[in-house]
């Protein structure tokens, strides 16, 4: 299934679609990740231009967009990016966003009740916004019918439980995002590893936030690893050791980020990040000196 904003490709016996909302120039690239200097930015302009940084005005691009799997019968969502009309003052890009998610995933041919399982990699903006939706006036969940996953470490740090310790912008996310969820008996903490079927499994990958994590595929040989947001932009993969401005434990992500890469260039695991645009996903190997390069870009999503 391909339109312009769905692209789809089958792993084993998994149906993965990419549901893109937005895309396209998004912050300073110095300020994004910024252990990789403006040097580095131009040196390598040759493959980061156009569709990870915009050279004319030093932009980093991004997309927002969520992973629908199709897996053992049923419909798996990876993150559900900002959410209509919600209160984030401390992020003006996300402040009373209007976007066309639910129109989008319809046009993958997924209406909110078909929807089993949601995954929230982890509770930041961009990731749980369309958890809920609004209705007479109160936050409900928009799928009906699913289990909501979220990572105990991050439902403590950045809930009611550590009183909100990303400040009042965590405190508004949770309380329109999470707790309604929550009070209609659908969300699920786990912490560790959780098996969602016999081709997923959730695993922790902390450092970007306390309980971010990732999904491994693997079907029918075919394996790939959905890694939200262990990165923002293609210059981490180069350069593993650099962070996004929004990594709050900085040396464990930089942690994260190098074990499920060399795991990824080892068993030649499908990469995808939340945010990347262009291609969207890709594949690694290592590179001298301990980073790794990009192998190949799934053109199958581009």
């Amino acid at each position: 299934m391909n339109s312009e904003h769905v692209r789809s490709i089958t792993l084993g016996s998994v149906e993965v679609l990419r549901v893109i909302e937005w895309q396209g120039p998004f912050l300073p690239a110095h300020q994004l990740v910024p252990g990789f200097g403006a040097e580095r930015w131009e040196e390598n302009a040759g493959w980061l231009a156009p569709q990870h940084w915009v050279p004319e005005s030093g932009l980093a691009a991004a997309a927002l967009q969520t992973w629908v799997l199709r897996s053992g019968g049923r419909t798996v969502l990876v993150d559900t990016s900002v959410g209509n009309g919600r209160e984030r003052p401390e992020t003006p890009a996300f402040h009373q966003w209007q976007g066309d998610f639910l129109g989008r995933l319809a046009a993958a041919g997924v209406r909110p009740e078909d929807v089993d399982v949601v995954v929230n990699t982890h509770l930041h903006a961009d990731h749980v916004g369309w958890n809920t939706t609004e209705s007479d006036g109160e936050w409900v969940p928009t799928f009906p019918n699913a289990q909501y996953l979220l990572h105990a470490a991050d439902d403590f740090h950045l809930g009611p439980g550590n009183s909100y310790g990303g400040g009042r912008e965590a405190e508004l996310i949770y309380q329109d995002s999470i707790e309604p969820v929550d009070r209609s008996g659908q969300l699920a903490r786990w912490e560790g590893e959780h098996r969602i079927d016999e081709n997923l499994v959730l695993e922790s990958a902390p450092g970007h936030t306390p309980g971010s994590s990732v999904l491994r595929l693997e079907s029918g040989g075919e394996r790939a690893v959905f890694v939200g947001d262990l990165m923002h932009s293609p210059a981490q993969i180069i350069a593993p050791s650099c962070n996004s401005c929004w990594c709050v434990d900085p040396a464990q992500a930089a942690a994260s980020r190098h074990r499920i890469l060399e795991r990824a260039a080892a068993r030649r695991e499908l990469v995808v990040p939340a945010h990347f645009g262009g291609a969207g996903a890709l594949e690694v190997r290592r590179a001298p000196g301990g980073g790794f390069a990009i192998e190949r870009w799934a053109a199958a999503f581009a």
